[in-house]
This record gives structure tokens, C-alpha cells and sequence, in this order.
């Protein structure tokens, strides 16, 4: 069932000269986002600030007509959900972290680089991988491992990592549309309960084919040799396969607080946070006694290395979003697109904007607008969110991180000159979901 709460008088402010201030800030914010590359100011840095200010106007507009507690109760229900997001990410991230420091990924590496196989091969292998990597990693940490994967493999071939890297973007925003734990997007969606967690499965045919149609194009591209021999050993630290079996019984925690319990995943997820807690333990325990230092793991290490930037930028985000929804900007753009325009083309629309404005704030605007759809209208944003943003390489996280892990070979250009071949990929996805699931309309 759907959470309910209670809904604060709302001042309409979108004709309000602090109205018109709050959209400016934001713009300005969004805008130094965007050009993150050319300023080399982190992201998150601008969205806090815009969060803060326009915050800040809102409280002043609100006390100022008596309603100061109208807006306080916005405001912590947009905490409440923010809280539920930051933990939930703070576990997954540690848990890549500390994959990652027990060599998973590099043993992964370094079996694809021992294969022995053609570039066609590997092109679909490294997509493949992705596609089925994302809905448990995520689509950005999938696409900078199975990114440093082909950089590996295709130090000789410029041509095959520019279309392994496309296939790769493609690949995990498509993966990771069809699980709440492939994207942000689909994470959101879930814990506001409008998708079950068994009823993401529905997207997994036209999730695929919005990866294969594009990489059945691109195939003829990929250069048919082989890339030259290399030995690579490397092996998993003590530990590693316990913290596999944590990650998937952490994963499972999650879904079953959702849905037989009925509390916030979230919670699931910091039980999960404790398994890996005692593993570490354990493994402290036995690498002291052995004297082995690679058996010693420090969960409180990977903890640390969570990223921070993301993490606030988030928070500016949903923060900043939900401001312009207070505002009444929001109930504006609901009435427009899902009354005026209709809920498909709405949906549609919005995952092509996905492709220059970031899902995130798209997804967020979308569940602050709380409109009146079916299963598959919520559904069908869902996906469009989710793929939509492969359009263009600065659509997506996956698109920006491998831009600066394949710097000078998978650029902005190299990207849009396959960007019809994504946008077929796309229009097919959407169309597939419209027959195939027809019955939840």
C-alpha cells in the first residue's frame, strides 16, 4: 500500500518574485553541474548551496504569511527520505568498496583479459556483463569496472573501446532499469512503494532490447582480430567469497523488510551493514592469529571511502526539488504533463530529457508530483528514467565516469555519432513495454 501523509497547506509562489529567485538559483546550480568537466567544482558544492538558499526564501515567504509550520512539515518529510536513501546507499557503496578491496573486480579483469577472444567476442561479453552486473552493483559501478576491463583489453584498438564503452553505458543504464538496485532512479521508486520489488521483472525484455538493438548495430563496427596475449594472475583476497555471500544475504534482508515485514529497506540494508561488521571481525581476528595481512579487513575503512560528493549531491538535489515543489512549480508541470499532454507522452518525454538533465531530479520531481497513473505508466517511467539518459554520453553516471576513465578515446562526439542506433534501442524498449505489459495500463 502507499505511504500516506499529511499534506501542508501550500502557498502558490510561482508568480512570487521568490519564486522567480528560487528557479534562478537552481538553474545557476544545475548549470555549474552540468560543466562540472570545465569548472572542476564538484557537483555537490553548487546543489547544497542552491538547497540551502532557496530553503531559506521559503522559510522567510512562509513565516511571513503565518505559515512557518506548513513548511517545517515539508521539509522533514523531505529529510525523511533523504535519511531513507542515504542509508540505503552508504551500505551498498561499502559493500562495492570492500568487493573491490578483496580483488573481486581485479580477479573478474583479469579472467576476461586471459579469455583469449576476438573484439566482436569481448564486445558482447563486456556489454553482457554489464547488463547483468548493473541491477546488483549499480549502473555506475558496473560501468567503471567492466570499463576498466576494456581499457585493458583494448589498448591496442582505439576503435574497440569507443564502441565497447557505448555498449557498456547502454548496457548498465538498461540492466539497471529493470532491479531498485541498479539505478537511483528505480531505488526511489521502490521505497516510495508505487513498484514492487518483483514487479521490476516486467522490464526486463524491454530493458534488453534497448541494449541489443543498438549492439547489434554497432557490431559490424568492432574490429574481428584479436587482441594481443596477456597473462594477468591475480587472486582473491581471504574473505572475499564470504563478503559475496553477505552482499546477496544483505540484498535479500533488504526486499524482506519491504515486503514481509513492511519497513523501510533501508533498514534491511543496515542489518546487512552488521553481517559485514562481524565478517570483518572475524577476519581481524584470524589474520592477527596468522599473521596474514591481506586476510585483515577494516569495514570502517570502506566506510570512509564512500563518496561523499555524491552523497550531498543527492541530498542538494532532492532537497533543492522539493523546494520548487513547496513553491508550487511542481503541481504546475503535473497539471501540464500528465493532464494536459497525457501520461505516455509525459513519460516518454521525460526520459529524453534524462539525457541532459539528470534523472535523479527528474525521478524526484516526478514522485513529488505524485500523479494519478496506473502500474504501467509508473512503470514506464521507471524505465525511461533509467535508459533514457544512454542517449548521450553526459546523460547518465555511467556516461560521465567512463568519459574520464576512457579519457581521449569515449568522448561527448564518439558517442553521439551512435546515438540514433540508442535512440532505436529506446523507442523499442518503450514500445515492447506497451504490448508486452499492456494489461497493467
Amino acid at each position: 500500500m502507499p505511504e500516506t501523509h499529511a499534506v501542508p497547506e501550500v502557498l502558490d509562489l510561482t508568480r512570487h518574485p521568490i519564486g522567480f529567485l528560487c528557479l534562478a538559483i537552481f538553474a545557476v546550480a544545475y548549470a555549474l553541474v552540468i560543466f562540472e568537466e570545465f569548472s572542476r567544482m564538484e557537483k555537490s558544492k553548487p546543489v547544497l548551496l542552491a538547497a540551502g538558499l532557496i530553503w531559506a526564501l521559503i522559510g522567510f515567504a512562509y513565516t511571513q504569511a503565518g505559515m512557518s509550520q506548513a513548511a517545517e512539515e515539508v521539509a522533514k518529510h523531505t529529510i525523511f527520505e533523504y535519511g531513507e536513501l542515504f542509508l540505503f546507499l552508504v551500505v551498498a557503496i561499502t559493500y562495492v568498496n570492500t568487493l573491490e578491496e578483496r580483488r573481486v573486480f581485479d580477479v573478474l579483469r583479469a579472467w576476461l583479459v586471459g579469455l583469449g577472444l576476438s573484439y566482436r567476442s569481448l564486445f558482447w561479453v563486456t556489454g553482457a556483463l554489464a547488463f547483468f552486473l548493473s541491477p546488483v552493483l549499480d549502473n555506475l559501478t558496473t560501468s567503471l569496472v567492466i570499463g576498466a576491463v576494456v581499457m585493458a583489453l583494448g589498448r591496442d584498438s582505439p576503435r574497440f573501446i569507443v564502441l565497447a564503452c557505448i555498449s557498456i553505458v547502454v548496457a548498465a543504464n538498461a540492466g539497471g532499469a529493470f532491479s531498485p538496485f541498479g539505478d537511483i532512479t528505480t531505488l526511489m521508486v521502490w521505497q516510495k512503494n508505487k513498484v514492487e520489488f518483483i514487479e521490476f521483472l516486467v522490464l526486463f525484455l524491454p530493458s534488453l532490447l534497448n541494449w541489443l538493438i543498438p549492439a547489434a548495430f554497432m557490431h559490424f563496427a568492432v574490429p574481428r582480430i584479436k587482441p594481443p596475449p596477456h597473462t594477468e594472475r591475480v587472486s582473491l583476497k581471504p574473505g572475499a567469497r564470504g563478503v559475496i555471500v553477505l552482499f546477496a544475504l544483505t540484498i535479500a534482508t533488504a526486499v524482506s523488510f519491504r515486503n514481509f515485514l513492511g519497513l523501510q529497506p533501508a533498514l534491511g540494508m543496515m542489518l546487512g551493514l552488521g553481517y559485514l561488521q562481524v565478517w570483518s571481525y572475524v577476519l581481524q581476528q584470524r589474520g592477527r592469529r596468522r599473521n596474514d595481512g591481506d586476510m585483515v579487513l577494516n569495514s570502517f575503512h570502506q566506510i570512509a571511502r564512500v563518496e561523499w560528493d555524491t552523497l550531498l549531491f543527492f541530498f542538494g538535489i532532492i532537497f533543492a526539488v522539493g523546494g520548487l515543489g513547496e513553491l508550487g512549480y511542481l503541481a504546475f508541470a503535473s497539471r501540464f504533463l500528465y493532464v494536459d499532454v497525457g501520461p505516455t507522452l509525459a513519460n516518454i518525454a521525460i526520459g529524453i530529457m534524462s539525457s541532459i538533465i539528470d534523472n535523479i531530479p527528474l525521478m524526484f520531481a516526478v514522485l513529488t508530483m505524485d500523479p494519478e497513473m496506473s502500474q504501467g505508466q509508473w512503470l514506464l517511467v521507471t524505465l525511461t528514467a533509467g535508459v533514457g539518459g544512454s542517449l548521450l554520453s553526459v546523460g547518465s553516471a555511467a556516461g560521465v565516469a567512463l568519459m574520464g576513465l576512457a579519457r581521449g578515446h569515449y568522448t561527448f562526439l564518439s558517442h553521439f555519432r551512435w546515438s540514433w542506433a540508442v535512440a532505436l534501442g529506446y523507442a523499442a524498449s518503450i514500445l515492447a513495454h506497451l504490448v508486452l505489459n499492456k494489461s497493467l495500463f
